[in-house]
């Protein structure tokens, strides 16, 4: 492969060169593509899930959006291998509905949530490498879906809970054994390879292409990088490590 085709890995991008306005475009085509909606993002959000170091307690960054219906969104992109991810989850959700409403207003100002992680580590069984969850309210007899009416401008509105509750994206990349055809197959491509081909039409991926690659960083940038990738090669060798003496004990 020729240096000039060689693309940083998305978890490090997100961290660090995707945070800067002139580089949204490429969240934005990840974001379109995985939710299905047109998504432009307003700023990267300051909280203690956007620290930098290679020693951050929460590894995660909020998004504040919007979607094509011009409402606003909060989108969480999390890449950490811990033991209770499920709860890791929950846990950063409720954190992000807390923390965008000011004591005192109207629950109406509950923002939609969006948790997409990124999974570059086994979470458990399954034959898909992407799953998708949100909240229905499904009648135990008839079978139905409830619709909830609430007050929008003066007047009642019936809306379905998954449009308030949050939903969940759970990526499974190393899952991927496809012939990416369609544009979020080119996104979960890239994600498990660093591979964006070159006539690539994915929303995101063309700018990706130009903004991302390895040896457009600078000496210091690169060091760094280099740093992150043997960092998370010991922690996953540590942690298969130690998944595998628990087997040997077990037996």
């Amino acid at each position: 492969m020729e240096l000039q085709d060689k693309y940083i890995r998305f978890d490090w991008a997100v961290k660090r060169l995707l945070r800067h306005k002139a580089n949204f475009v490429v969240l934005e085509g990840f974001l379109t593509v995985l939710i299905g909606d047109e998504i432009h993002i307003v700023e990267i959000l300051e909280s203690e899930g956007n620290q930098q170091t290679e020693n951050d307690k929460f590894n995660w960054v909020d998004i504040k959006a919007l979607n094509s219906k011009n409402e606003i969104v909060i989108i969480e992109i999390q890449n950490t291998r811990e033991l209770y991810y499920l709860e890791r989850i929950l846990y950063g959700v409720a954190k992000a509905i807390t923390e965008h409403i000011s004591l005192g207003e109207t629950y109406y100002k509950v923002k939609k949530i969006y948790s997409i992680s990124i999974l570059y580590f086994d979470i458990g069984y399954g034959t898909d490498y992407l799953y998708h969850g949100q909240n229905i309210f499904k009648g135990v007899h008839t079978g139905d879906f409830l619709q909830v009416s609430t007050r929008e401008k003066d007047a009642i509105v019936p809306r379905m809970p998954s449009e308030i509750y949050p939903e969940y994206f759970l990526i499974r990349v190393n899952e991927f054994n496809k012939v990416a055809v369609t544009p979020l197959e080119e996104w979960i491509e890239y994600l498990k390879t660093g591979i964006i081909r070159p006539d690539t039409t994915a929303p995101g991926l063309g700018e990706a292409r130009e903004k991302l690659k390895y040896y457009s960083m600078t000496p210091q940038e690169r060091h760094a990088y280099d740093e992150h990738l043997s960092a998370l090669m010991i922690q996953n060798d540590v942690l298969d490590s130690a998944k595998l003496e628990g087997k040997i004990e077990g037996r």
